[in-house]
């Protein structure tokens, strides 16, 4: 379900007339012609890139995860990457290693870059490799270098990680712990389309087969310039005193869920770290700018707050036993967190 590789691509500079919001609302429109029916992963994608953070995408196979992200890398002069994780990858497979070079007769190590050296980085299936490995590329996303030999090594400015994983296949797999679910800025869930979008779905791919529309099609590719000008941007969107109050409340009630509720008492074992926080406040801010707000309202934060929350909530067993998950705790916490 990919383009072809040999469409012709042209970069196109932002022209004087554009400001940076629409270059990027019309980045986001040019990845949803591609990705049909899943316009909330695509909001998220962008959102997870204006807010400088890496995303964990969860979705049954053939939902478009990784034809989003490729749909991304193609619409932006970016450099694209894919990690295949496997039970036998390694680390420096991740990260690069020192390699020896020999030249008119004289050797030396030298560092050879591995695939975590992109602006785009897709961890297909991040789950499937064993936990060393997995620590390798979170290390990587948190402290946005690469340490080899004694040497630091930055990675790229516009940087984002994209890691996939499959919900319903646990045979061979190593799950994240908590810890190192908690870098994820965002974890993100990916369902079924609708009727409608699934023969849209068809007649895409048939016409991308044929060539005859997509194929074919020029790209144009957002300068790296843009995104960082958006980010900047981002920065400076408003945040009001009671706002910041209702994030606060909204973290604290994951933490002494008995204090709200009985029965979230009951369900939530471990509540949102201030890497929760930290996250609702930033990906609320990249919400508002992406429709065109210099300030935050409670609505901003409603709209992402199970994809900051879902995967830094730890629930009880009693909880798993009477069938309720995360989604169903955070709605709880929504409806009993006032803004004030």
């Amino acid at each position: 379900m990919t383009v072809s590789d040999a469409a012709v691509t042209s970069e196109v500079r932002q022209s004087p007339g554009t400001s940076t919001h629409d270059a990027v609302l019309a980045l986001k429109a040019r990845i949803a012609k591609s990705i049909i029916g899943q316009d909330e992963m695509v909001d998220r994608l962008v959102l997870g890139l204006l807010s400088n953070g890496n995303l964990l995408v969860e979705g049954l196979p053939g939902l478009a995860k990784t034809r989003a992200i490729k749909s991304l890398s193609k619409n932006i002069d970016a450099r694209f990457s894919r990690i295949q994780f496997t039970p036998d990858l390694l680390p420096s497979d991740i990260t690069g290693s020192e390699v020896y070079f020999t030249d008119a007769g004289k050797g030396e190590f030298k560092f050879q870059e591995g695939p975590i050296f992109a602006n785009l980085v897709l961890a297909d299936e991040v789950n499937r490799a064993p936990a060393k490995v997995q620590s390798a590329l979170l290390e990587a996303m948190e402290e946005r270098h690469v340490t080899v030999a004694g040497e630091t090594h930055p990675l790229p400015p516009v940087f984002m990680v994209m890691a996939t994983q499959n919900p319903i296949e646990q045979e061979g797999t190593y799950p994240l712990p908590e810890a190192q679910l908690d870098r994820f800025l965002m974890h993100v869930q990916v369902g079924y389309t609708d009727e409608k979008s699934e023969g849209d779905i068809m007649r895409l791919v048939r016409e991308e087969e044929s060539g005859t529309k997509s194929a074919t099609a020029a790209v144009e590719r957002l300068p790296q310039q843009v995104v960082l000008d958006a980010r900047n941007e981002v920065h400076s969107v408003n945040v009001a005193d009671a706002v910041d109050r209702y994030i606060v409340a909204l973290v604290f009630a994951t933490r002494y869920p008995e204090k709200l509720d009985a029965d979230l008492g009951k369900w939530i074992q471990i509540g949102a770290s201030p890497r929760g926080a930290i996250g609702l406040d930033k990906v609320s801010r990249a919400h508002a700018w992406l429709r065109g707000r210099d300030f935050v309202t409670p609505d901003d934060v409603r709209s992402v707050v199970h994809d900051i929350f879902r995967h830094r909530l730890v629930l009880s067993y009693d909880a798993h036993a009477a069938g309720v998950t995360a989604d169903q705790a955070i709605d709880r916490i929504v409806e009993r967190v006032a803004v004030s």
